[in-house]
Protein backbone atom coordinates (compact mmCIF):
# COMPACT_ATOMS: atom_id res chain seq x y z
CA UNK A 1 0.00 0.00 0.00
CA UNK A 2 1.36 3.14 -0.90
CA UNK A 3 1.37 6.44 1.28
CA UNK A 4 -1.15 8.22 -0.81
CA UNK A 5 -3.61 5.28 -0.52
CA UNK A 6 -2.92 5.08 2.92
CA UNK A 7 -3.80 8.39 3.86
CA UNK A 8 -6.79 7.63 1.64
CA UNK A 9 -8.72 5.15 4.07
CA UNK A 10 -10.38 6.81 6.77
CA UNK A 11 -8.74 7.84 10.09
CA UNK A 12 -10.31 4.82 12.43
CA UNK A 13 -9.03 2.20 10.27
CA UNK A 14 -5.77 3.96 10.33
CA UNK A 15 -5.58 4.19 13.93
CA UNK A 16 -6.63 0.76 14.40
CA UNK A 17 -3.74 -0.58 11.99
CA UNK A 18 -1.46 1.10 14.41
CA UNK A 19 -3.34 -0.40 17.06
CA UNK A 20 -2.97 -3.67 15.43
CA UNK A 21 0.79 -3.14 14.64
CA UNK A 22 1.69 -2.38 18.33
CA UNK A 23 -0.84 -5.42 19.26
CA UNK A 24 1.33 -7.64 17.37
CA UNK A 25 4.73 -6.38 18.04
CA UNK A 26 4.06 -6.74 21.21
CA UNK A 27 4.36 -3.13 22.51
CA UNK A 28 0.52 -3.96 24.37
CA UNK A 29 0.91 -7.60 25.32
CA UNK A 30 -1.97 -10.19 26.26
CA UNK A 31 -3.62 -8.51 29.08
CA UNK A 32 -2.56 -4.72 28.28
CA UNK A 33 -4.87 -2.08 28.37
CA UNK A 34 -5.06 -0.01 25.22
CA UNK A 35 -5.17 3.47 24.74
CA UNK A 36 -9.33 4.66 25.83
CA UNK A 37 -10.92 6.86 24.03
CA UNK A 38 -10.20 10.14 25.41
CA UNK A 39 -6.59 9.03 25.11
CA UNK A 40 -7.14 8.66 20.96
CA UNK A 41 -8.56 11.45 20.59
CA UNK A 42 -6.13 13.24 22.40
CA UNK A 43 -3.73 11.55 20.65
CA UNK A 44 -4.68 11.48 17.21
CA UNK A 45 -6.79 14.40 17.19
CA UNK A 46 -9.62 12.91 16.10
CA UNK A 47 -13.64 12.64 17.56
CA UNK A 48 -14.82 10.34 20.05
CA UNK A 49 -16.87 8.54 17.36
CA UNK A 50 -13.76 8.06 15.35
CA UNK A 51 -11.64 6.86 18.16
CA UNK A 52 -14.52 4.31 19.14
CA UNK A 53 -14.71 3.01 15.54
CA UNK A 54 -11.02 2.15 15.61
CA UNK A 55 -11.53 0.14 18.36
CA UNK A 56 -14.12 -1.62 17.24
CA UNK A 57 -12.15 -2.97 14.85
CA UNK A 58 -10.15 -4.74 16.48
CA UNK A 59 -12.56 -6.08 18.59
CA UNK A 60 -14.69 -7.42 15.63
CA UNK A 61 -11.00 -8.87 15.02
CA UNK A 62 -11.16 -10.62 17.82
CA UNK A 63 -7.87 -9.22 19.05
CA UNK A 64 -9.02 -7.34 21.81
CA UNK A 65 -11.86 -7.38 24.59
CA UNK A 66 -13.64 -4.68 26.15
CA UNK A 67 -14.73 -4.89 30.07
CA UNK A 68 -17.13 -2.92 31.39
CA UNK A 69 -16.21 -0.13 33.69
CA UNK A 70 -12.18 -0.93 33.05
CA UNK A 71 -11.76 -0.38 29.39
CA UNK A 72 -10.38 -2.08 26.17
CA UNK A 73 -7.76 -4.85 26.40
CA UNK A 74 -5.44 -7.28 24.76
CA UNK A 75 -7.26 -10.76 24.70
CA UNK A 76 -5.26 -13.03 26.65
CA UNK A 77 -6.96 -16.28 25.22
CA UNK A 78 -5.15 -18.39 23.18
CA UNK A 79 -6.72 -19.48 19.89
CA UNK A 80 -7.68 -22.86 19.29
CA UNK A 81 -5.77 -25.23 16.71
CA UNK A 82 -8.27 -27.60 15.22
CA UNK A 83 -5.51 -30.06 13.57
CA UNK A 84 -8.47 -30.94 10.99
CA UNK A 85 -6.19 -34.58 9.59
CA UNK A 86 -4.55 -35.74 12.54
CA UNK A 87 -7.82 -34.88 14.82
CA UNK A 88 -10.03 -38.04 13.00
CA UNK A 89 -7.10 -40.50 13.01
CA UNK A 90 -8.29 -43.96 14.29
CA UNK A 91 -5.49 -44.75 16.74
CA UNK A 92 -7.00 -41.83 18.81
CA UNK A 93 -10.65 -42.47 19.07
CA UNK A 94 -10.21 -45.76 18.52
CA UNK A 95 -7.76 -45.69 21.58
CA UNK A 96 -10.63 -44.35 23.68
CA UNK A 97 -9.36 -40.70 23.14
CA UNK A 98 -11.63 -37.68 22.48
CA UNK A 99 -10.81 -35.95 18.61
CA UNK A 100 -10.32 -33.11 20.90
CA UNK A 101 -7.31 -34.55 23.15
CA UNK A 102 -4.52 -33.19 20.49
CA UNK A 103 -5.76 -29.35 20.55
CA UNK A 104 -6.63 -28.78 23.66
CA UNK A 105 -3.26 -29.29 25.32
CA UNK A 106 -4.10 -29.86 28.95
CA UNK A 107 -6.55 -26.62 28.67
CA UNK A 108 -9.94 -26.47 30.18
CA UNK A 109 -12.85 -27.64 27.81
CA UNK A 110 -15.61 -28.98 28.95
CA UNK A 111 -19.49 -29.36 27.13
CA UNK A 112 -21.67 -27.27 29.43
CA UNK A 113 -25.20 -27.75 27.37
CA UNK A 114 -25.71 -31.07 25.86
CA UNK A 115 -29.05 -32.03 24.51
CA UNK A 116 -30.07 -35.31 22.88
CA UNK A 117 -33.26 -36.03 20.72
CA UNK A 118 -34.99 -38.06 18.04
CA UNK A 119 -36.36 -36.19 14.69
CA UNK A 120 -37.10 -36.05 11.34
CA UNK A 121 -34.12 -35.87 9.15
CA UNK A 122 -36.12 -34.03 6.84
CA UNK A 123 -34.58 -33.23 3.15
CA UNK A 124 -30.87 -31.76 4.28
CA UNK A 125 -30.30 -34.51 6.66
CA UNK A 126 -31.33 -37.23 4.98
CA UNK A 127 -29.92 -36.19 1.65
CA UNK A 128 -26.65 -36.06 3.34
CA UNK A 129 -27.24 -39.56 4.87
CA UNK A 130 -28.90 -41.13 2.09
CA UNK A 131 -32.63 -41.73 4.25
CA UNK A 132 -35.95 -40.85 3.36
CA UNK A 133 -36.75 -37.29 4.16
CA UNK A 134 -39.09 -39.35 7.27
CA UNK A 135 -36.77 -41.31 8.51
CA UNK A 136 -35.92 -40.55 12.63
CA UNK A 137 -32.55 -39.02 13.06
CA UNK A 138 -30.62 -38.76 16.84
CA UNK A 139 -29.68 -35.33 16.87
CA UNK A 140 -26.83 -34.70 19.22
CA UNK A 141 -26.47 -30.52 20.05
CA UNK A 142 -23.61 -29.33 21.97
CA UNK A 143 -21.52 -26.32 23.34
CA UNK A 144 -17.92 -26.35 23.98
CA UNK A 145 -16.41 -24.33 26.58
CA UNK A 146 -13.04 -23.41 26.21
CA UNK A 147 -10.60 -21.71 29.39
CA UNK A 148 -14.59 -20.57 30.06
CA UNK A 149 -15.03 -19.12 26.69
CA UNK A 150 -17.96 -20.53 24.40
CA UNK A 151 -16.09 -21.49 21.09
CA UNK A 152 -17.98 -24.01 19.39
CA UNK A 153 -21.55 -24.85 18.41
CA UNK A 154 -21.57 -28.82 17.14
CA UNK A 155 -25.16 -30.68 15.66
CA UNK A 156 -24.45 -34.29 14.87
CA UNK A 157 -27.19 -36.37 12.77
CA UNK A 158 -26.78 -40.16 13.06
CA UNK A 159 -29.60 -42.29 12.04
CA UNK A 160 -31.75 -43.37 14.63
CA UNK A 161 -32.64 -46.86 13.83
CA UNK A 162 -28.74 -47.55 13.53
CA UNK A 163 -27.97 -45.81 17.16
CA UNK A 164 -31.47 -45.89 19.14
CA UNK A 165 -31.09 -47.76 22.57
CA UNK A 166 -26.94 -46.94 22.51
CA UNK A 167 -24.42 -44.67 24.41
CA UNK A 168 -25.02 -42.58 21.33
CA UNK A 169 -28.53 -41.85 22.35
CA UNK A 170 -27.28 -40.77 25.98
CA UNK A 171 -25.64 -37.64 26.27
CA UNK A 172 -22.10 -39.17 27.41
CA UNK A 173 -21.37 -41.64 24.57
CA UNK A 174 -17.95 -42.96 26.48
CA UNK A 175 -14.27 -43.35 25.93
CA UNK A 176 -13.97 -42.53 22.31
CA UNK A 177 -17.18 -40.75 21.92
CA UNK A 178 -19.30 -41.65 19.08
CA UNK A 179 -16.95 -43.16 16.52
CA UNK A 180 -15.85 -45.72 19.00
CA UNK A 181 -19.20 -46.48 19.47
CA UNK A 182 -20.06 -46.77 15.80
CA UNK A 183 -16.97 -49.37 15.47
CA UNK A 184 -18.52 -51.25 18.04
CA UNK A 185 -22.05 -51.02 16.22
CA UNK A 186 -19.88 -52.57 13.36
CA UNK A 187 -20.34 -49.44 11.41
CA UNK A 188 -16.41 -48.64 11.91
CA UNK A 189 -15.91 -44.51 9.73
CA UNK A 190 -12.61 -45.38 8.10
CA UNK A 191 -13.27 -41.78 5.54
CA UNK A 192 -14.21 -38.04 6.27
CA UNK A 193 -15.67 -35.43 4.25
CA UNK A 194 -15.25 -31.58 5.38
CA UNK A 195 -16.79 -28.78 4.24
CA UNK A 196 -16.25 -25.08 4.98
CA UNK A 197 -17.42 -21.67 4.47
CA UNK A 198 -17.66 -18.79 6.46
CA UNK A 199 -20.67 -15.75 7.47
CA UNK A 200 -21.61 -13.77 9.82
CA UNK A 201 -23.73 -15.57 12.97
CA UNK A 202 -27.30 -15.46 13.43
CA UNK A 203 -28.45 -13.81 16.45
CA UNK A 204 -28.86 -17.13 18.23
CA UNK A 205 -25.20 -17.93 17.41
CA UNK A 206 -24.46 -14.61 18.82
CA UNK A 207 -26.16 -15.33 21.72
CA UNK A 208 -24.85 -18.99 22.41
CA UNK A 209 -21.21 -18.34 21.60
CA UNK A 210 -21.30 -14.81 23.15
CA UNK A 211 -19.76 -13.15 20.15
CA UNK A 212 -19.07 -9.34 19.86
CA UNK A 213 -20.19 -7.83 17.51
CA UNK A 214 -18.62 -8.21 13.72
CA UNK A 215 -17.48 -11.38 14.47
CA UNK A 216 -17.99 -13.91 11.81
CA UNK A 217 -18.47 -17.70 12.27
CA UNK A 218 -16.57 -20.75 10.50
CA UNK A 219 -19.18 -23.34 9.42
CA UNK A 220 -17.69 -26.45 8.98
CA UNK A 221 -19.94 -30.01 7.82
CA UNK A 222 -18.32 -33.33 8.39
CA UNK A 223 -19.86 -36.52 6.63
CA UNK A 224 -18.20 -40.12 8.43
CA UNK A 225 -18.54 -43.26 6.19
CA UNK A 226 -17.78 -46.79 6.78
CA UNK A 227 -15.93 -48.83 4.25
CA UNK A 228 -18.77 -49.52 1.95
CA UNK A 229 -19.32 -45.84 1.78
CA UNK A 230 -22.37 -45.62 3.57
CA UNK A 231 -22.16 -42.31 5.42
CA UNK A 232 -23.14 -42.92 9.20
CA UNK A 233 -23.30 -39.08 10.86
CA UNK A 234 -23.57 -35.60 9.80
CA UNK A 235 -22.35 -33.15 12.14
CA UNK A 236 -22.47 -29.63 11.52
CA UNK A 237 -19.77 -27.19 13.34
CA UNK A 238 -20.38 -23.30 14.07
CA UNK A 239 -16.82 -21.96 15.31
CA UNK A 240 -16.28 -18.45 16.76
CA UNK A 241 -13.71 -17.12 13.97
CA UNK A 242 -11.70 -15.48 16.23
CA UNK A 243 -11.30 -18.37 18.27
CA UNK A 244 -9.58 -21.31 15.80
CA UNK A 245 -6.55 -21.40 13.45
CA UNK A 246 -7.54 -24.18 11.18
CA UNK A 247 -4.24 -26.21 10.63
CA UNK A 248 -4.20 -28.89 7.57
CA UNK A 249 -1.02 -30.88 7.11
CA UNK A 250 -0.23 -33.08 4.52
CA UNK A 251 1.75 -34.68 1.96
CA UNK A 252 1.87 -33.66 -1.80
Amino acid sequence: MTDQDSTRRPKYQRIADELRTAIQSGDFAPGDRLPGENDLMSTYEVARMTARQALSVLRGEGLTEARKGAGVFVRAFRPLRRRGIPRLAADGWAGGRSVWAAEVENRDLVVDQIVVSEEEAGTRVAGALNLPPDAPVCVRSRRFVLDDRPVLLSVSYLSADLVRGTAIARPDTGPGGTYARLTELGHRPVHFREEIRSRMPTADETARLTLPPGTPVVLIGRTAFTEPGRPVELNEMTLDASSYVLEYDFDA
